[in-house]
């Protein structure tokens, strides 16, 4: 199943984010790898629908395969896609991407040349791939914001629920790294010559 698919977004939202890890998100002339994403279900306190249906969460509440859009902390717009059954408030939150495409024009929109820091959080790359608000509700599957396969993807309630899923070997993903990231890589013993 690809991301380009409405079948894609709807089952478990816990699936979908772990498949989207390694997809490409794109938006006009800018394009990332997902590196993280997260899951929120409407049963944990930190989901938005756990509150439940809300003019802010009704995107939450709709059918799968369309973006939820929202303001974090007043500053940021932040790109989850929408999963499960109509009814049931699941999504998945695209935490880090690795810049792929159009990558002058998302230093422009950040203001930061390393690449490692133009997507490396969720308000940082809806800033870097130029998302915003607008973009709330439309469709992931041939919408302004598309979801593809890959080439060959804060809380402080609910920390404890293992929801966060991530490309281990990219160093754009967002901070704190998880525990498989914080370990130090060693470098291959050089054989004597």
């Amino acid at each position: 199943m690809s991301p380009a698919e409405l079948a894609f977004y709807d089952r478990s939202v816990h699936d979908v984010a772990h498949d989207l890890v390694g997809c490409v998100v794109r938006h006009a002339d800018t394009a990332g790898r997902i590196v993280e994403v997260e899951s929120y279900h409407m049963e944990e306190p930190a989901c938005h629908a756990f509150a439940g249906l809300t003019p802010r969460t009704a995107t939450l509440f709709g059918p799968p395969g369309n973006a939820y859009v929202y303001r974090s902390y007043g500053v940021h717009a932040l790109l989850n896609a929408v999963a499960e059954d109509e009814g049931i408030g699941a999504a998945a939150l695209i935490r880090a991407l690795e810049p792929v495409e159009g990558i002058d024009l998302m230093r422009e929109r950040r203001g930061v040349e390393a690449v490692e820091g133009l997507c490396s959080g969720p308000g940082k790359l809806t800033q870097a791939l130029g998302i915003w608000l607008d973009l709330n509700g439309t469709p992931l599957t041939g919408g302004p914001i598309e979801l593809l396969p890959p080439d060959r993807i804060g809380i402080n309630r609910a920390v404890d629920l293992p929801w966060r899923f991530c490309d281990a070997t990219s160093r754009c993903v967002s901070r704190p790294w998880p525990p498989a990231m914080r370990t130090p890589r060693r470098r291959p013993a050089r054989a004597a010559a």
